[in-house]
């Protein structure tokens, strides 16, 4: 019997040890090395930094992009503390970038309220 290419196939000797080595599609489900596998990497919170970067405050909406781009880069050359850190940072910069847009219009919708109220008040005091 051979193997393709033409190399005979040798049978299996019970006096050698057997090692767990990669099979020709990469490393097992143990991950690589040995490793323990930690699983999928953590979710990075992009989309809701390019949301808060295109709808709400552009500077810090940026730094969230950038930690949000870090999480798999982290994640997969073995970093996976740092990998949840920034995660956990991007989030934070998004929910701070939305805060960041959120009170200024808070504060506006305040302030025409108050003069609609205002002028509602002086227009019954012209008007017959």
């Amino acid at each position: 019997m051979t193997q393709p290419g033409g190399f005979p196939q040798y049978p299996e000797n019970p006096n050698y040890p057997h090692h767990n080595y990669p099979g020709p599609y990469g490393p097992g489900p143990s991950g690589p090395y040995g490793q323990p596998n930690p699983g999928p990497p953590p979710d990075s919170n992009l989309v809701w930094g390019i949301l808060t970067t295109v709808l709400c405050c552009l500077p810090l909406g940026i730094v969230s992009i950038v930690k949000a781009n870090q999480v798999n880069t982290l994640w997969f050359t073995g970093q996976y503390d740092q990998a949840h850190r920034a995660a956990d940072e991007a989030k934070k910069w998004a929910m701070w970038s939305a805060i960041a847009a959120g009170v200024p219009i808070l504060l506006y919708i305040i302030f025409v309220i108050i003069m609609l109220v205002a002028v509602g008040v002086s227009l019954n005091e012209v008007t017959p």
